[in-house]
């Protein structure tokens, strides 16, 4: 009887450390998916810092074509 009990705490031990196991690989392969999104946004903030000052700088010269435009039109 005693030796039942004790399988089934073993059998219960074993469980839970498979568990912990699998959690533990869980948990790296999340962390590295977690750095790799990370490296993502940093790419992504990049490219979106270049396209505003992309922006900025064409609405720079379409306001300086303007300019000359209306002072062109002043002229006449």
């Amino acid at each position: 009887m005693e030796l039942e009990k004790f399988k089934k705490l073993e059998d219960k031990i074993k469980v839970i450390v498979s568990e912990k196991v699998s959690l533990k690989k869980q948990i790296q392969i999340l962390e590295e998916t977690l750095k790799n999104k990370e490296a993502e946004l940093e790419g992504v903030k990049g490219k979106i810092k270049a396209l505003d000052e992309e922006r900025n700088s064409v609405r720079a010269r379409v306001d300086s074509l303007l300019d000359l435009i209306a002072d062109v039109d002043s002229v006449k």
